[in-house]
């Protein structure tokens, strides 16, 4: 049976297998969260008549699927609860951005809440953040300061304060925050939760008040990677309402051990015994068979100055104008004091950032030819509530040590945990902080993060947020559909394109992966093609009737947008045709023209060319 108090995803999603019902569910969970008392991390609850008009929408959505299953495929998310950060619209609601004075009525709700609320989830209230989503400690609000679920005296994090909390102590399974120089990511760390930042542009962030509008991300909260991934699946994609809208898929996942970009002189603050976790994290990354790369990250660093010491706080400065000239006691002090550097700027100034952006922008692609993917701490440290308020500015400007250059760079990003800092703590569920590390990857490439990061939290085996679950006590992966991939073509290789030989790179630089390894239909005959470099096999189908072989290939999927360039590589006598797979599927592969086997050696009964290739070297040895 399910458990009778869900925590994660994955065990509301169990709980309604097993037959629970989502109005008794999501009243209990409403009682539970009104009857805690003053809370910083809620803004706003549903009330009792809300929660109800919801319940009937879903109920009315879910009578016409004819059973269980089809409701679960027209409704992945079906009685789901989630928290919404309060600078995201829900229509009917106030949006308040942490600012009483700019309060205002929803008229609809954001496209992500939507898409959300369309695949059944129920939405039970509005998050604290710090005020206009700017800082990254989550101190910034007259609605109070939310604390780390692991020490009463470290800050949350923000800007996406309460919806990193809520998560992680179990409120909800799933929020959604924004991020714009951090706001999903660090508070994900200081809370041992997942955060997941899409690249920019691949969420709408229609029904979000901007922070930085051309930079702004909807971010997820949750428990483990793949509902993160589930909740991105359903809230991404193109939106002709949001002129920011840049949805391009990308690819499934990355080959074979990765090369891990990592801070060659890495940057650590404070107390919170960071160092070491991240040498332990390191050491992790290698034990599961990556290599840690060392990299010069001021050039990164020198990109994250332009978003606070540039002309970028100027969008900060666009979106409460109006206010900051009639009340600018509304503001938090240091909220104001940021947003009114951007009078220092002009418009000559905003051109020449865009100018030393864009030439950032080509020097770190050249990254990529490096390393696979970056990792790096989440934060360099866990500043406690006193540091903050002896500094606001300079405690809040370290955090965003690791995290500021991301959404100007437009890379995607995930923050996971990564364990527990030797560090004591007076209270919590823990005997240390949390400490998280961020993987950051290029533009469009979130499904593939997904998949490295779901891989990394099953190695790690940490408890879920402030749980005592793990992994392996969950039920199944989320139910729901994964981050979208771009078009690939099956193709099926046989000789100097396999893993390892000489010509695999002209597929792996074109972003191919490998799918599988397998054989072919017993229907082909191999030869050895003589005068190729590097040696070559040709591969043919016999006719009917014939002696034919199985013979090993591997299958890859190589990007639609490759296959052009790809082809011209390919020398006669050899093209691409169909090949029967041993399981009946065809895909396109590797062929020979019949003429040129004239005096090339049959070489099947190798069983392939690995074999084959071997059998010459032990004859030469």
């Amino acid at each position: 049976m399910h458990a009778p108090n869900p925590f994660t995803l994955e065990e509301w999603q169990q709980a309604y297998r097993d037959g629970a019902m989502p109005g008794p569910l999501l009243h209990e969970r409403r009682r539970q969260l009104a009857g805690a008392g003053a809370d910083p991390a809620w803004i706003l609850l549903a009330s009792e008549a809300q929660l109800d008009d919801q319940l009937a929408a879903l109920a009315a959505r879910a009578a016409v699927c004819a059973d269980a299953a089809e409701r679960a495929r027209a409704l992945p998310l079906y009685g789901v609860p989630f928290a919404v950060k309060d600078n995201i619209d829900i229509a009917g609601l106030p949006t308040t951005a942490a600012c009483p004075a700019f309060s205002h009525d929803a008229e609809r709700s954001a496209h992500a809440v939507q898409r959300l609320v369309e695949a059944g989830a129920v939405w039970l209230g509005k998050t604290n953040l710090d005020q206009f989503a700017t800082g990254l400690v989550g101190t910034r609000s007259p609605y109070g300061r939310p604390a780390s679920v692991f020490a009463a005296d470290r800050v949350s994090g923000g800007s996406s304060s309460g919806s990193a909390v809520v998560v992680a102590r179990g409120d909800v399974p799933l929020a959604l925050g924004t991020d714009t120089a951090g706001s999903g990511r660090v508070p994900a760390g200081f809370n041992n939760i997942v955060g997941l930042k899409p690249t920019p542009g691949r969420v709408s962030t229609t029904g979000v008040l901007p922070a930085c509008r051309s930079l702004d991300c909807v971010s997820v909260f949750a428990h483990t990677v793949p509902a993160a991934a589930t909740v991105l699946a359903l809230i991404e994609g193109p939106d002709t309402d949001d002129a920011y809208s840049a949805f391009a898929p990308g690819p499934a996942g990355w080959n074979g051990p990765l090369r891990v970009g990592v801070p060659r002189d890495p940057v650590f603050s404070g107390d919170a015994g960071y160092a070491a976790a991240f040498e332990r994290a390191l050491g992790e990354l290698r034990r599961l068979g990556h290599s840690a790369v060392p990299i010069d990250f001021a050039p990164l660093h020198r990109v994250a100055d332009l978003l606070y010491a540039g002309p970028w706080v100027a969008e900060r400065h666009a979106v409460v104008q109006e206010l900051l000239a009639r009340d600018p006691q509304a503001l938090d002090p240091s909220v104001r004091q940021i947003v009114e550097s951007a009078t220092a700027f002009n418009a000559t100034d905003a051109f020449r950032g865009q100018y030393r952006l864009r030439a950032a922008q080509r020097d770190a692609t050249a990254l990529w030819r490096q390393v696979d993917v970056l990792m790096v701490p989440t934060a360099p440290g866990h500043p406690r509530f006193d540091e903050v308020d002896a500094d606001p500015l300079g405690a809040n400007a370290g955090l965003g040590t690791y995290t500021n250059f991301v959404n100007l760079l437009g890379w995607c990003a995930l923050a996971a945990p990564a364990g527990f800092t030797a560090t004591p703590v007076s209270e919590g569920p823990a005997a240390g902080l949390p400490f998280g590390v961020t993987f950051i990857a290029p533009a469009n490439a979130d499904a593939a993060l997904a998949r490295f990061g779901a891989q990394w939290q099953r190695a790690m085996d940490l408890p879920l947020g402030a749980s005592r679950r793990h992994l392996e006590d969950l039920p199944a992966a989320p139910a729901g559909p994964l981050p979208a991939v771009e078009p690939t073509l099956s193709l099926a290789v046989v000789g100097a394109h396999l893993s390892g030989l000489p010509l695999n790179g002209q597929l792996t630089e074109r972003g191919a992966s490998l799918l599988e390894a397998t054989t072919t239909a017993p229907r082909y005959r191999l030869h050895a093609l003589p005068g190729t470099t590097p040696p070559k096999p040709g591969l043919v189908r016999v006719a009917a009737g014939d002696a034919g072989h199985a013979i090993a290939v591997e299958v890859w999927a190589l990007p639609q947008r490759a296959v052009g360039s790809f082809l011209a590589l390919i020398p006669p006598p050899l093209g691409l045709g169909s090949i029967e797979l041993a399981d009946g599927r065809w895909v396109h592969g590797f062929l020979c023209e019949s003429h040129a086997l004239a005096g090339a050696p049959d070489v099947s009964a190798f069983g392939g060319w690995r074999a084959y290739a071997a059998s010459l070297r032990g004859a030469a040895a």
